[in-house]
């Protein structure tokens, strides 16, 4: 299917159309002014065809910039270059000049699927029309040797300058997802803090203040053994409080990993991802100094990393290892699971795998590199980032 994706602005598609009758009009003012043509009324027909096509390209571009991205308005400039040609084929070289300026820029706005469709059309329709002709400046080996570029050249532009352009659009669709999530997730995080810190730790409080309300006033009464007993009972609240908090706080990612520790995070974790997605989590952790920004976004690409192999994968065990690696660190993640069916995981022409492409994108952030191969034996994922100033690890297996 000859599909494009959208645009983000609509300025590109009119300035292409007034580039297009400024170009068209600059064009037939040096040929009649140079007086190449030997029929001229001829080439003043089709010249007046084409200034028309190119007014009416822009007209209807600005009152409806997506009327501009038609394949119509391909087409439509195909058909002017052929009958430019046709009345006048002392404008061969002018033409084809024309012709990849036009492919190039309607394979920027069309995407890399039309954009060729459009350069090998095009280039193959000026071609035909040539030969049918015969009245070309050209002729023998070298014609055929300049129209061999010609077509290469226009069926190339079109490839490559589609594929930049469906590239940067899909990244700019990635970018823009990436960031409603993250809105999403700041949001959901704030809400389901809220929720389980009134539920849980509050209303632990709440106890903890009737108990050692009752506890002073056993004390002020003398009786010693029950505001002990409270005082016990006081300290057991107290102790739920402070796992719960630590537990909520290790939810938060980088906030726990400054006051806990990046291989203490993980372990705690590795309980929940057991529990959660009932696969073995088999650890080889290091303790590391590192920044607080490498152990953030190390974190999260490991929580994407083990979410994707309990949710899609169907995974029975997950491997991680945190460890020295010459001057950096590798976070390395592997699972038994079935993979990603042959698909390209970190692929750039598709908006999806959002997940995976906030791996991508926080690793860059960080200034590591990201490695996924995955087969139907599993996935590995490989986080390499360098380190200015190693330090000596203390070796841990947990």
């Amino acid at each position: 299917m000859l599909r494009r994706f959208p645009i983000d602005s609509t300025e590109p598609v009119i300035v292409f159309a007034l580039s297009r009758l400024l170009g068209t009009l600059a064009g037939l003012g040096a040929i009649l002014a140079l007086s190449i043509p030997e029929d001229e009324s001829a080439l003043a027909l089709a010249g007046a065809m084409a200034v028309c096509w190119a007014i009416v390209v822009l007209v209807v571009t600005m009152r409806n910039p997506r009327h501009g991205l038609s394949p119509l308005v391909a087409l439509g400039d195909l058909v002017m270059l052929v009958a430019v040609e046709l009345v006048a084929p002392e404008t061969y070289g002018a033409v084809r000049f024309a012709a990849l300026f036009l492919t190039a820029a309607h394979a920027h706005l069309q995407g890399e699927r039309r954009g060729l469709a459009v350069g090998a059309i095009g280039s193959g329709s000026l071609v035909t029309a040539t030969a049918l002709s015969g009245d070309a400046p050209l002729s023998g080996d070298v014609l055929t040797f300049y129209e061999a570029g010609f077509v290469i050249c226009s069926v190339a532009s079109g490839v490559v300058v589609g594929r930049l352009s469906t590239a940067a659009s899909a990244s700019r669709l990635r970018a823009r997802t990436l960031t409603r999530r993250t809105l999403q997730a700041e949001s959901e995080a704030r809400r389901r803090v809220a929720e389980a810190l009134h539920d849980g730790p509050v209303q632990e409080l709440i106890g903890l203040e009737m108990i050692l309300s009752s506890a002073s006033k056993a004390t002020a009464e003398g009786r010693s053994e029950d505001a002990a007993a409270l005082l016990d009972e006081a300290r057991e609240v107290a102790g739920r409080s402070v796992h719960d908090l630590r537990d909520e706080i290790i939810d938060l990612g980088p906030f726990a990993l400054q006051e806990l520790g990046l291989e203490t995070v993980i372990e705690r974790c590795a309980e929940v991802w057991r529990r959660r997605y009932g696969f073995e989590v088999l650890l080889t952790i290091e303790r590391l100094d590192l920044p607080s920004e490498v152990m953030g976004n190390l974190f999260r690409i490991l929580q994407e990393a083990v979410s994707n192999a309990g949710r899609h994968s169907g995974a029975k065990a997950v491997s991680i290892s945190l460890r020295r690696a010459g001057p950096g660190v590798d976070l390395r993640v592997t699972d038994d699971g079935h993979g990603f069916n042959g698909a390209d995981p970190l692929g750039s022409s598709e908006p999806g795998h959002i997940g995976l492409a906030s791996m991508h994108e926080r690793a860059a952030l960080i200034h590591g590199r990201l490695e996924i191969e995955s087969s139907q034996r599993g996935t590995r994922v490989l986080v390499t980032v360098p380190l200015p100033q190693p330090d000596q690890p203390v070796s841990r297996r947990g």
